[in-house]
C-alpha cells in the first residue's frame, strides 16, 4: 500500500468532509469526483502533505506524514510526490526546458526525450514558457512533474484548460506512467469520462467519500 487516509476529517467555519478512509496501491490511479465547493481539491491538499486535517491520518509508505519531522517531509515531496495543478505555475521568464530541468535537478533525475515526444511539446521546448499557448504550458507543467519520476502524482482539474484530443493524450501519458512505473495517482476531476479510465472512483458529496 503506498497511502492509506484514516479517518480524516476537516472543515473551515463548517463541516467540510468527515471520516474519510481509503487506500491506493502501486499502478492504481484514483480519480475524486463532487461539485466544485464539495472538498474536493482541499482533500487532495491534506492527502499530498501540504495540509493537516483537523482529525485523521495519512499514511504514505506507512508513515503518518503529518508526524514526520519537518526535514523528512521536505524530502517526501522533493523525491515521492508530484502535483499538478488546473494553472500551470510555470517560471515565465524560463524557457519551456529550463521549467522542466529546473524539477530535475531538484529531484536529481534525467530528462527523457521521449516524455517531451509523447506530450508533443518537443518542437516548442525551447521557446519562453511565456510565449507559449495555455496548452503548451500546462503540457510542460505535466513534464515537469514526471520528470522527477514521483511515487504518487496528485492531479487537480490537470486537463482543465486542454481541448478534448490533447487532454486525452495528456492522461494516456500520465495512466501509462503509473501502470509502467509501479506508480499511483489520486486525480481531481468534473469530467466522468476522464474519471472512468481511473481504476477506482470516488464521489465527494454531501459530506461523504464514497465509492461508486
Amino acid at each position: 500500500m503506498m497511502l492509506e487516509a484514516i479517518g480524516v476529517s476537516h472543515n473551515f467555519d463548517y463541516d467540510l468532509f468527515s471520516d474519510i478512509n481509503l487506500q491506493l496501491n502501486k499502478k492504481e490511479s484514483i480519480a475524486i469526483l463532487g461539485v466544485s465547493g464539495s472538498g474536493k481539491s482541499t482533500l487532495m491538499h491534506i492527502l499530498s502533505s501540504f495540509m493537516k486535517p483537523n482529525s485523521g491520518k495519512i499514511n504514505i509508505n506507512g508513515e503518518s506524514i503529518y508526524d514526520l519531522p519537518s526535514k523528512k517531509l521536505e524530502d517526501l515531496r522533493r523525491y515521492n510526490l508530484g502535483m499538478i495543478f488546473q494553472q500551470h505555475y510555470l517560471f515565465r521568464g524560463f524557457t519551456g526546458m529550463e521549467n522542466i530541468l529546473s524539477a530535475s535537478l531538484m529531484a536529481e533525475q534525467s530528462i527523457d526525450n521521449q516524455l517531451l515526444e509523447k506530450l508533443g511539446i518537443d518542437q516548442v521546448i525551447n521557446q519562453s514558457a511565456a510565449d507559449l499557448s495555455g496548452g503548451q504550458q500546462q503540457r510542460v507543467s505535466v513534464a515537469r512533474v514526471l520528470v522527477k519520476k514521483p511515487q504518487i502524482i496528485f492531479a487537480d482539474e490537470p486537463t482543465g484548460n486542454l481541448d478534448k484530443d490533447t487532454a486525452k493524450s495528456v492522461m494516456d501519458v500520465l495512466y501509462s506512467y503509473v501502470k509502467e512505473e509501479d506508480r499511483g495517482m489520486f486525480l481531481v476531476t468534473h469530467d466522468e469520462k476522464i474519471a472512468s479510465s481511473c481504476d477506482k472512483i470516488y464521489l465527494l458529496e454531501n459530506k461523504i467519500l464514497k465509492e461508486l
